[in-house]
């Protein structure tokens, strides 16, 4: 822990109640880099102040949130994007130390459980069946609707280790074990929904198609593996007054999807005084938009 006499005269001014003179001092403090924070832990265990501690959790806050918009802008830029990855960088927002280690250890039992229950002779609707009953029902996930009381749903670790998240984390993960075991399912962007589509084996995304749909076997609910048919979903759209899109079928990049697992993150900080991380988050989605 270092502590120059620079340092202690920055630390000594955390609590100046002259707004400017806090502005400056904040601003050196986070000049110092992460290799400060052990210094700020310290300071907010001997201090008594809330609002000195709040200072220095925002400080503290603003070192880790740095150094996330650098982690992003790599993700982003690798030619193979890692699904679960992006969503350990959407986790560490707000949990810093989350340990990657643990998330690809669930998702690598997941991948072998299923693994060990598939075979090439089984169609795609019995793989999927298969992969289903794995994830929701031995692995016990489960799902709700997106509620914005609850972050937890939207870190990926939590969701592990509660077993229970929202359409959007459960998505994630079952198309990450899918892309595991090279199973042709793909999270699409339904209006509203999130729905993983399985396509025919020979499906090409790259390929300009008029109607995607056409080499879509059938869909799964992210929620709990519910079965849909074309049929529902054209019905679905047609009650929502939508108009039929090829872009709703068209698999998502693991980029779109963590932009909106980002989106939909912010907006869990309902709270007039974490309008900076929302504004933050909504940062954090535009660089991998």
């Amino acid at each position: 822990m270092k502590q120059s006499n620079e340092l202690v005269a920055l630390l000594s001014l955390i609590d100046d109640p002259d707004e400017d003179v806090y502005t400056v001092v904040s601003s050196k403090i986070i000049d110092h880099g992460k290799s400060i924070i052990p210094n700020l832990e310290n300071l907010w265990e001997n201090s008594i102040s809330q609002e000195v501690q709040s200072r220095i959790e925002h400080l503290i806050h603003r070192l880790h949130f740095s150094d996330l918009v650098q982690e992003f802008m790599d993700w982003d830029h690798t030619d193979d994007q890692n699904l679960i990855a992006g969503a350990i960088l959407a986790a560490k927002f707000q949990y810093p130390d989350v340990t990657p280690t643990y998330v690809f250890q669930q998702i690598e039992k997941l991948r072998k459980n299923i693994w060990l229950e598939l075979n090439n002779y089984l169609t795609p609707l019995e793989q999927a069946n298969v992969i289903t009953s794995i994830i929701y029902k031995y692995y016990q996930l489960k799902g709700g609707v997106v509620k914005y009381t609850k972050l937890s749903e939207f870190t990926i670790h939590k969701v592990l280790e509660n077993k229970a998240g929202n359409a959007i984390t459960n998505a994630i993960i079952y198309q990450s074990v899918c892309e595991l075991l090279n199973v042709n399912a793909r999270l699409i962007n339904i209006p509203n929904q999130m729905l993983i589509a399985f396509y025919h084996s020979d499906y090409d995304n790259d390929l300009t198609m008029l109607k995607p749909q056409d080499q879509i076997m059938f869909y799964l609910d992210a929620i709990n593996g519910n079965a849909f048919s074309q049929n529902e979903v054209d019905n679905y759209l047609k009650r929502e007054g939508l108009p039929d899109s090829a872009a709703y079928y068209k698999p998502m990049t693991h980029g779109n999807i963590i932009h909106i697992l980002l989106k939909e993150m912010a907006k869990c900080y309902f709270a007039p005084h974490h309008q900076y991380k929302r504004d933050q988050l909504n940062e954090l989605a535009d660089l991998v938009s």
